[in-house]
């Protein structure tokens, strides 16, 4: 199948390895900051297929995970209102807020739906006008144009019931933030799907300020092991920069509709981010010409006094301090069917490929 079998091609992939074992032999650091390229890290073993010299860390791309508790206990209490239907998608339903869960909520009654698009949240509220329908946003770069279309297109059909209530982050900050606070790191594998939206000029910054390459990767294990080669071919001969091994899908400057519709839409704010804290201009707001559509604005709810779960280590994991086998809840306390922290839940959560292939 083109674009798949090429791309698995276990040759390719060892010649990529033999590369990478040929060329260095100084310790090296790799962080992924994209879940799907955690994921097929995991699954495809790649981890076993280098030298012991080059390490791969998870980082903070999960957009799930790195969303804070308070986001999950605010989204439960709209939940509670009789009038209102939270539309989410499905790897948010599980994530444990202080006291519950969507998941949990919706089995006592709340009436909460899982869709595939913001287009059926749209539809949803066309067809239930005595009831605010609010959209759970979250997402980086990837999924935020998506939103911004969805209150574009409801600012024209002017409905009047529906709502996005916006978890939407960015990469750079998180990116540079891990560097700033010292955590030790050699390079960056570059999201893709961030990318195919923003282009390759939101990491320039990273080289430039940190003398650390970026190579925003593909997501199969030629993808993954050409972008490690390309990484360490840049530490051995101190050239940071960024570069593109996703050439197929991403393009030096990104999606200019996209981007257009994001800046139409959202405006920078700071933002809380799992194991980082809060981190200036971090995260998207809807801007105040869409105030109607910003759930937070418009739908004021009593939400419960936080409370952080015991034992759970997710920051340190995002942050790449930790692994998941470091948490003394890895399979025991926690599980993918019943998840102690966001990272064991979405599919994208490093806790939850370690555990389905890494255990």
């Amino acid at each position: 199948m083109k674009y798949i079998d090429e791309y698995r091609n276990k040759d390719i992939v060892k010649y990529f390895a033999n590369q990478i074992k040929t060329i260095s032999n100084q310790p090296i650091r790799l962080m992924e900051v994209c879940g799907g390229h955690t994921m097929s890290i995991q699954k495809f073993g790649l981890p076993h297929l280098l030298p012991e010299n080059v390490e791969l860390i998870s980082g903070p791309g999960c957009p799930v995970c790195v969303t804070g508790r308070e986001y999950v206990d605010r989204a439960i209490a709209y939940s509670r209102l009789e009038d209102v239907i939270i539309t989410t998608y499905g790897d948010l339903i599980k994530v444990p807020g202080s006291s519950s869960s969507l998941e949990r909520e919706k089995a006592d009654g709340a009436d909460i739906r899982i869709i595939y698009s913001i287009l059926d949240a749209m539809l949803i509220a066309k067809k239930n006008k005595s009831k605010r329908v609010v959209f759970l946003g979250i997402g980086f770069e990837t999924t935020a144009p998506a939103s911004a279309a969805g209150i574009i297109k409801a600012q024209t059909a002017s409905l009047t019931n529906f709502f996005v209530f916006s978890a939407h982050k960015v990469m750079p900050p998180a990116m540079e933030s891990l560097i700033d606070e010292g955590v030790q790191l050699d390079g960056y594998i570059g999201p893709g799907h961030v990318s195919t939206i923003t282009g390759k000029g939101i990491y320039e910054n990273i080289p430039k300020k940190f003398n650390m390459g970026v190579v925003i990767s593909g997501f199969e294990p030629v993808d993954l092991m050409q972008s490690i080669h390309m990484l360490v071919k840049q530490k051995e001969n101190n050239e940071a920069k960024v570069e593109i091994q996703y050439s197929r899908v991403v393009k030096p400057d990104g999606n200019k509709v996209a981007q257009d519709m994001l800046d139409e839409v959202f405006e920078p704010r700071d933002d809380w981010w799992r194991g980082l804290g809060v981190l200036k201009d971090s995260g998207l707001k809807i801007k105040r010409k869409y105030h109607k559509f910003d759930a937070e604005e418009m739908i004021k709810v009593e939400v419960e006094e936080l409370k952080e779960p015991k034992g759970c280590i997710c920051g340190l994991i995002l942050r790449g301090e930790k692994k998941p086998k470091d948490c003394k809840l890895f399979g025991k306390a926690c599980t993918p069917s019943d998840p102690v922290g966001a990272c064991m839940v979405s599919s994208e959560g490093s806790c939850h490929a370690y555990y389905l292939y890494n255990r």
